[in-house]
């Protein structure tokens, strides 16, 4: 489990880099700022899987909060879950049967 981000971490990181820091957010705000080819929903529910496969606590709280505020329901949040759920067992069956298998037995084995 991971320390949680403290607002002198982040302050630290901020005043460390802050040119790339604030680049970082100007970045963040065009992805999530309102409405484009995706409404805002579907990029904080995309959001979460992502965070799921990367496993980053503070990415789960921070959007999941968000698409709640954006109108996600608890199904939806369910069912995001299951579909990055999915996709991770869907990676380690195709890596499984691509490397792993084809490697365990006969020559060079």
């Amino acid at each position: 489990m991971t320390a949680p981000v403290t607002a002198n971490g982040a302050d630290l990181l901020a005043g460390a880099a802050a040119e790339m820091n604030a680049a970082f957010a100007d970045f963040n705000a065009a992805v999530f700022g309102g409405d484009t080819a995706l409404d805002r929903k579907t990029k904080e529910l995309l959001a979460v899987a992502v965070a799921l496969t990367t496993q980053c606590q503070g990415c789960l709280r921070g959007h999941s909060q968000a698409a709640v505020r954006a109108g996600a329901t608890r199904e939806e949040l369910a069912e995001t879950v299951h579909v990055a759920a999915a996709l991770r067992a869907g990676g380690a069956m195709f890596h499984g049967a691509s490397y792993v298998m084809p490697h365990s037995h006969g020559p060079g084995a």
